[in-house]
Parts: structure tokens; C-alpha cells; sequence
């Protein structure tokens, strides 16, 4: 008889009765409310089909930045997952008498270690371990946890103390950094793409929205063939059909992003076989396609749900861990198909979930919410190994978990800082507060000089022939909206000198001041360009 079955903390097990129905409820409702377009800005809702467009986060921003080709890809564990059946310390006799129906025999796992396994569900993800390409952190959490679904997941969002509400993500205040003209020039290319999972505070700032957020892979197979989310050519010329095209057309010219993303989706190509009837591995096929057409983007977030396991867990918990091995797989083998190497060293998938589960087993067979969960970590040259520590379960408390070993915000820390080559000062800014990191988690890059991906504001001369005229020269890497204008020494806008489309290339602004009414003194002029700002100063 196992006595530590039940849960204390009210609401967090399904035997709670209407408590556990209302903080499900409250989740189920903002989920609702997010992809209807009724909560939160940036968003768009025709038909029955929500378009959004993610605000800035912080880790985006360090992810977008275009000094280096790495890429993140998130992927959300969705209701909590449970570490213990997951990344099984073996021979541990206290976890089968926590667990004495659900606990996971020795004869059912491969071998991560002499110490540690994982269920043989999982065994697609056993080349990647041999081949040094997986990690494992141990109990990764925070301090004074919160069980609830709706508020912790804003907590790992956002990366905020668990008594303090942070309404923007660790990413989306990156990107507000990063893309400073993001509002006045967008980039053609989504800095970052989420797919499955409704508008995130993951990626959420202050100001704007810096990523695209598709709901389903269907709504991104429209985009992708077409150039166009909503079809127009088959609508009459009723008043009805002409003002529904008027609407459509309106919407399709303003998801800039349409024509990258088909480009992209065009020259890319799956070239393995991905698991069928597994949405996971739907979403990272078209990840996987993305990256080989060279869209660009630099960060991607897919999602598989189902996680909350409270009643018989044993064998659902053990499918789903089935479904997300067996598409990470497929996801580096398609990246590495035909010996592209390369490819698989600049790709670093990370797996999170709001919170783990408790350490023994419920009355229902399952696992009620609980503290620390293992993050997973993939990718060409990351090594093998495990970081922090597993769970003490030799001396179990009813009324508790074993505390938490690695704080979610070193490794965000780590990722912005050497995964996509930050300075610390930026990563502490996009923190809130200075953050440890974890040396040698991943491959460290150098930090970046700056980054003049998008577009470069290479300077003014003096015209060579034209007296009183100078040229102001700028270059940019993509297509996209430019913005040259001139301001004061306060940085108040006094003239734009240029505001209009233009392709890739280099370019020179021939700026006589009479003709701009500019009288002799000191100014600033300034570049806006793919979401980026540059800005000199200069003398008349």
C-alpha cells in the first residue's frame, strides 16, 4: 500500500472535484479567448481562422540575431510532464515504492548510463544520445513553485519570480531589443514562427508583435502553397462575394510574411519518412523544410500537449514520450539527410514544460501537478551528459516534492548568452535581474559585433562634383521597407529623406540640405530598415 497516494495542494489533483474543474477552466478560457483573437494585441480573426503575430521576447531577439546561422527550436511538453517516468534512476528502490503500478521496470528502459534510463518507448532518441547529441538537466524548476497550469506557464514564459507578474516573455523582450523599427520597417522574414500552439507570452513585449503564429499545420499548408492565407479566386461578383474578396485581399496584403514563407516551403524538401498521425512530427516537418529553404527565420516553436496525467498514466504517459522521440529523430535525420552535417550542429532543439508531477502515484493511477521536470536538449556537437541533480526520493515528504535543481532561468541564460553569442549585459537586461549560467552546455560562440544582416549604414562623403551635397550611403541584405530621415542633435525627426520599398543592394542618398530647408548646424541621420535601427551624427 503505497501511503503517500492523494495530493495536499487543493486544486492540483482531479480528486479535488470542482477546485481542479475551475483551474482548468481558467486555462481552457484564456486559451479560448487567445485564439479568438479577443485577448491580447496583434491579432486578426476572419472567418474562423485567428492570424497573430508574436510580440518581441527576450530570447527571440538573441535568436534572430543574424551574426551566426544557429537556430531554437522550442518544444512545449503541454500539461506538465513527468520527469520521474521520463529519465528513470535505475535500481532505485524508493521510486518503485512510490510508484508501485505505474514505476517503470529496469527491463523497460535503454540505457542513458550504468545510473540512468529511459523508457523503451523512447529508444528513437538513442542514436542521438550515442552520437552526443542529447542532454539531459535534471529537476529543472523554480523557487516557491505555483501548481497551477495558467500561472506557472506564465512563470516559465515570462522568466519572472513566482510572486511577481511579468506580462512580456524572455523572448519577446530580446526581440524588442533586436528590432527596434520593427513597427516602422518590418523585416520580410519572421524573426521567429510558431506553429500549433496559440499566441504565447513566450514571445510577447510592450510594443509590437515580432513573430508569426500559425495555429495549425493546415492554415500554414495554405500559406505555404499559395502565397496566401485566404483564397479569393473562386468568389463571385455578388456584393456579398465582393466585399468578403475586399476583406480577404486586404488580410493576404498585409501578412507580409506570405511570400518568404512559400518561397522557403518551395526550395526546401522532407527527405525521410516522419511518423504518421503524430502532430508533433507534422509541425517539425515543416521546421525541418523551413530551415532547408533557407527562410531565415531563426527561432521555431512546436508543441505537443496531453501531458496532464492525473488517471492512468502508464501507458498514455508512455505514447506520448513514444511520439516525441520518435520526431526529434526524424527531425535530424531530415536535417542531416544526404551527409549535410552542418545542418544538425546549428539546429539546438530544447524541450519545456510548466511543471513536473509528484513523485509517487495517485489513487487514479496518475500523478497529480508537482515540482521539478527534465529539460532535454538536442543537437549536433552538444555532447551527451546530464547537468544538476535527480530527485531525492529516499526521504519523501506527503506534503511536498524534493526541491528543484536547476533554476529554467540559468539555462535561457545560457542558451542567449552561448548559444547565440550575447553579451551578459544584454542577457541580464532581457532577464530583469543577473543570471548564472551553466558552462559548457552548449557550444559557446563568440559574441556578436553587431549585426548587419538586414541592413548597414555604411556613412556619408562629401560629393565628389556638387558643392555644398553630400552622399549618405547604405546597404541592404533583403528586400523590405527603408526608412532614411534626418533629426536634430535631441533626436526630434525633422525630415525623411526616403520611405519606400526597395530590393537588396547597395544605395546612395545624393542629400543636398538647401533643398530640404536644413540650415548649417549639427544633426543625426538615421536608417530604418528589416526591423533594425542605425544612426550617425554629421555636421553641415
Amino acid at each position: 500500500m503505497n501511503q503517500y497516494k492523494g495530493h495536499p495542494r487543493h486544486g492540483a489533483s482531479d480528486q479535488h472535484g470542482e477546485a481542479h474543474t475551475r483551474e482548468h477552466q481558467l486555462w481552457s478560457r484564456r486559451d479560448f479567448l487567445s485564439a479568438t483573437g479577443i485577448l491580447g494585441a496583434g491579432s486578426m480573426l476572419l472567418g474562423n481562422i485567428g492570424l497573430k503575430a508574436f510580440q518581441p521576447t527576450p530570447l527571440m531577439a538573441a535568436l534572430a540575431n543574424g551574426s551566426n546561422d544557429r537556430i531554437l527550436v522550442l518544444i512545449r511538453l503541454d500539461g506538465g510532464n513527468d520527469g520521474l517516468n521520463t529519465i528513470i534512476e535505475r535500481g532505485n528502490s524508493h521510486y518503485y515504492n512510490l510508484r508501485p503500478t505505474i514505476g517503470i521496470p529496469d527491463a523497460n528502459l535503454w540505457a542513458l548510463s550504468p545510473e540512468y534510463g529511459m523508457p523503451l518507448a523512447t529508444n528513437a532518441l538513442q542514436p542521438l544520445w550515442d552520437n552526443g547529441m542529447m542532454k539531459v538537466l535534471f529537476n529543472v524548476g523554480y523557487p516557491d513553485p505555483n501548481y497551477s497550469h495558467f500561472r506557472s506557464y506564465d512563470i516559465i514564459a515570462s522568466g519572472s519570480d513566482s510572486d511577481v507578474v511579468v506580462n512580456t516573455g524572455w523572448m519577446g523582450r530580446f526581440l524588442d531589443n533586436e528590432y527596434a523599427a520593427f513597427l516602422e520597417t518590418p523585416p520580410t522574414v519572421p524573426p521567429a514562427l510558431q506553429i500549433g500552439v496559440q499566441t504565447d507570452l513566450v514571445f510577447r513585449a510592450d510594443a509590437a508583435n515580432m513573430a508569426l503564429a500559425v495555429s495549425s499545420p493546415q492554415e500554414f499548408y495554405q500559406i505555404a502553397q499559395t502565397g496566401q492565407l485566404y483564397d479569393t479566386s473562386l468568389l463571385g461578383n455578388s456584393p456579398r462575394e465582393l466585399e468578403l474578396a475586399y476583406v480577404r485581399q486586404t488580410a493576404n496584403a498585409a501578412f507580409r510574411y506570405a511570400q518568404t514563407i512559400k518561397d522557403a516551403y518551395s526550395r526546401g524538401k522532407n527527405q525521410v519518412n516522419y511518423p504518421e498521425n503524430n502532430y508533433l512530427a507534422e509541425q517539425l516537418a515543416i521546421v525541418a523544410k523551413l530551415i532547408k529553404g533557407n527562410l531565415g527565420t531563426k527561432v521555431f516553436m512546436v508543441h505537443i500537449g496531453g501531458f496532464d496525467t492525473h488517471a492512468e498514466q502508464l501507458d498514455y504517459h508512455l505514447s506520448l514520450l513514444q511520439n516525441l522521440a520518435e520526431s526529434v529523430k526524424a527531425f535530424y535525420d531530415d536535417l542531416a539527410y544526404g551527409g549535410n552535417q552542418d545542418l544538425p550542429k546549428n539546429v539546438l532543439g530544447m524541450t519545456f514544460s510548466e511543471f513536473g508531477r509528484t513523485i509517487y502515484e495517485n489513487a487514479s493511477l496518475g500523478t497529480d501537478h508537482g515540482w521539478g521536470t527534465p529539460m532535454m536538449l538536442f543537437g549536433g556537437e552538444i555532447g551527451n551528459g546530464f547537468v544538476g541533480q535527480y530527485q531525492d526520493l529516499s526521504n519523501p515528504d506527503p506534503y511536498g516534492d524534493p526541491e528543484f535543481s536547476v533554476d529554467f532561468r540559468t539555462v535561457y541564460s545560457t542558451i542567449l548568452q552561448d548559444w547565440m553569442g550575447n553579451d551578459p549585459e544584454l542577457v541580464n537586461f532581457v532577464m530583469g535581474q543577473p543570471q548564472n549560467t551553466l558552462p559548457g552546455l552548449v557550444p559557446a560562440i563568440a559574441p556578436a559585433l553587431g549585426d548587419n544582416e538586414k541592413c548597414a549604414l555604411l556613412g556619408h562623403n562629401p560629393h565628389p562634383n556638387e558643392a555644398n551635397t553630400m552622399e549618405i550611403k547604405y546597404a541592404m541584405l533583403q528586400d523590405g521597407p527603408v526608412r532614411l530621415q534626418i533629426l536634430d542633435t535631441a533626436g526630434h525627426l525633422l525630415r525623411t529623406l526616403v520611405n519606400e520599398y526597395k530590393d537588396r543592394g547597395a544605395y546612395t542618398f545624393r542629400f543636398r540640405p538647401a533643398d530640404w530647408y536644413i540650415t548649417p548646424g549639427k544633426y543625426q541621420y538615421r536608417l530604418q530598415s528589416g526591423g533594425q535601427v542605425f544612426q550617425r551624427a554629421f555636421s553641415i
